[in-house]
């Protein structure tokens, strides 16, 4: 017997249930639902994402629906276009039996003047979000006042987006009478607020402990120097054959700028965020659910309300500002009782982070190293293996069977195993042999002084010396963002920041020296002129962009500072693209720059190298063994 039957569901709903392959219900669902549909009263219920939500107020509303009553009786707001056109879709299916129920999706990006015309001629449930929902009532498109049930979904989320206002003005065009149904993931101070103003003595239902990540994911940590945060990816993914993941970040500009580079790097992936067009946004989850795209980059906003089956791993390439939203991240991936892995790329300055998140999801983070080349390739290899293994054999080929033999007919079994294995062997231990070991070890957490924690040798980078320091008021940090912005470089581009009372120092790749000398020797910081050289060391012979000879100094080198601004750079300013003081701006990695060198490090690539035998360019990815032809994914993605 469906357990759905004992929750007092009518028929017309059990039917569509058997269709939807739904067999038991999810435990918020078996909370919720017998307490929704035995009286009309306002509920506040907590479960992670991933868990059911929809369903446990989708079948009580609809089976509270009037279904002869064509005036609008039920209001959902969710934070997203995305989750408000799953929300409606699911709300279709759950209906499909129920003779005369309408929904209707209001979303901004869409035609309001349709919108309005779809609920005029009867919508007895609209989903909607809440700035296109308040665009409706300041205008008279919608009459929301004499509605029964309102229900608000990712009730967090929608107020971690800046709807607080907009949701206080919506409810409060709606009776006092009705039954008010609030789920979300987290009980933020701003969502007990609206739960005590506009709620009468809610029924409390919690899945797990409160704000609590889901059991059915585990999360794990690596550790690694901020230079090696997109060479880190590159490598998890190429330890994982089978991925199929969201990858955050924190920016738009960085969605777009790492998803570049990975289709360059010739991954199957994609960037959604905010700046994509309703199409574009469309296309690309249509690709993602289809799973022609393995990573999919994302913003946190964007991401919001992605519900795609058997996602294997959620990627946080950046931690988000709020440390709450980590939740809702990992919950994209281990759902419907499903395992999944929530993976955290970090900095040292970050740890602390961890520690906190750990507090909020009341789950423990497990350290791992990044994985190494040869390591890479041993999995690699395998999943190759087994791929060979598992694939069906179209006997098409038993037509050009005599002249493959005729060419291998002198090699045993143990050689031919070798050398059609070594295909992509030779190409991946001839890569990887050449590429360092980036992980990082945890050791003791530390704070930051003056100057940025040095993780690695330099590793060939420039070491440069420029004339301000904390007299002008710079840290490392405000000084490491001024450089940033005066160079139009990525916050991962500079690094080993040492501030001094006169003078610093801070290290760029090579490929920026060119950029580095001839735009800071030309820039004049209070009317006093900036001047920077290639430093030898932190405080010995230097040589300056002409080559003059190493002189020494270790003070104020020619009287020529300015006396300490008032209201200079502070720690604490923001940068340009609005920057956050911890763990990293939030533009805080690859600017997409088509020529950085940076780009042809790790990762296989879906096609083969240019050169036979010796390139330096990464092996392709083992996707369809020997076929070296396999076309690239277009930019559009």
């Amino acid at each position: 017997m469906n357990k759905f039957e004992q929750l007092g569901l009518n028929e017309s709903l059990l039917k569509a249930i058997l269709d939807l392959g739904f067999e038991n219900p999810s435990e918020v669902q078996e909370k919720a639902i017998p307490l929704l549909l035995e009286k009309d009263t306002d509920m506040v219920a907590l479960a992670q994402t991933g868990t059911g939500k929809t369903a446990a107020f989708g079948f009580p509303l609809i089976q509270k629906i009037d279904a002869d009553n064509r005036n609008t009786q039920a209001l959902v707001l969710s934070p997203t276009r995305e989750l408000c056109l799953q929300i409606t879709n699911e709300l279709k299916n759950y209906s499909k039996y129920e003779k005369g129920i309408n929904v209707v999706a209001v979303y901004g990006g869409a035609s309001i003047t349709e919108q309005a015309r779809e609920i005029k001629r009867g919508a007895q449930i609209i989903v909607a979000t809440p700035g296109r929902m308040q665009d409706m009532i300041n205008r008279g498109l919608v009459n929301i006042k004499n509605i029964d049930y309102c229900v608000l979904d990712e009730a967090d989320e929608m107020l971690n987006m800046g709807f607080y206002e907009d949701i206080v003005s919506i409810l409060s065009d709606t009776p006092d009478e009705k039954s008010t149904w609030l789920f979300s993931a987290t009980m933020p101070q701003e969502v007990a607020r609206i739960a005590k103003q506009f709620m009468s003595e809610p029924v409390e239902i919690t899945v797990g402990a409160k704000n609590s990540g889901s059991s059915t994911v585990s999360h794990e940590f690596y550790l690694v120097n901020a230079r090696d945060r997109y060479e880190a990816l590159k490598r998890l993914a190429d330890a994982n054959p089978d991925i199929f993941s969201v990858v955050f970040c924190r920016t738009k500009r960085d969605t777009q700028a790492i998803a570049e580079k990975l289709i360059e790097d010739g991954y199957s992936a994609a960037a959604l965020h905010g700046d994509l067009s309703q199409a574009q946004r469309d296309g690309v989850m249509k690709s993602f659910r289809g799973r022609q795209i393995q990573m999919l980059v994302a913003t946190d906003v964007a991401a919001r309300g992605i519900d795609v089956d058997n996602v294997t791993h959620v990627v946080n390439y950046q931690l988000p500002d709020e440390i709450e939203t980590y939740n809702h991240r990992s919950g994209r991936t281990g759902r419907a009782g499903k395992l999944g892995t929530s993976i955290v790329i970090v900095t040292k300055s970050e740890l602390r982070k961890i520690s906190s998140i750990e507090r909020i999801i009341k789950q423990k983070f497990e350290e791992k190293s990044i994985p190494s080349g040869i390591e890479i390739c041993e999995i690699q290899l395998l999943h190759l293996a087994n791929k060979i293994k598992d694939t069906e054999v179209d006997h098409e080929i038993d037509n050009y069977l005599p002249a493959i033999n005729n060419v291998l007919e002198d090699l045993s079994k143990e050689e031919l195993i070798k050398k059609m294995v070594s295909v992509e062997f030779n190409r991946f231990i001839a890569y990887y042999k050449k590429n360092r070991d980036i992980s990082v070890s945890g050791g003791e957490r530390r704070e930051r002084g003056d100057s940025e924690p040095r993780e690695f040798s330099n590793n060939g980078a420039v070491r440069y010396f420029v004339n301000i320091g904390s007299r002008d008021n710079f840290d490392w940090m405000s000084l490491k963002d001024y450089l940033k912005e005066t160079l139009d470089l990525g916050r991962d581009d500079i690094f080993k920041v040492d501030v001094k009372e006169g003078f610093s120092f801070f290290n760029t790749d090579p490929q920026h020296t060119d950029k580095v000398m001839d735009v800071l020797n030309n820039v004049q910081l209070e009317g006093r002129r900036i001047n920077v050289e290639i430093s030898k060391n932190d405080g010995g012979g230097r040589r300056d962009h002409n080559n003059r000879g190493g002189r020494r100094d270790s003070g104020r080198r020619d009287g020529n500072f300015a006396p300490r601004r008032e209201g200079g750079f502070r720690s604490d300013r923001g940068s340009r693209d609005g920057g956050s003081r911890e763990g990293g701006s939030r533009d805080g990695g690859f600017r997409g720059d088509r020529n950085s060198s940076s780009r042809r490090e790790g990762g296989f690539r879906s096609s083969a190298p240019r050169n036979e035998g010796g390139s330096d360019r990464a092996p392709r990815r083992s996707e369809n063994f020997g076929d070296s032809s396999r076309p690239r994914r277009s930019r559009r993605d």
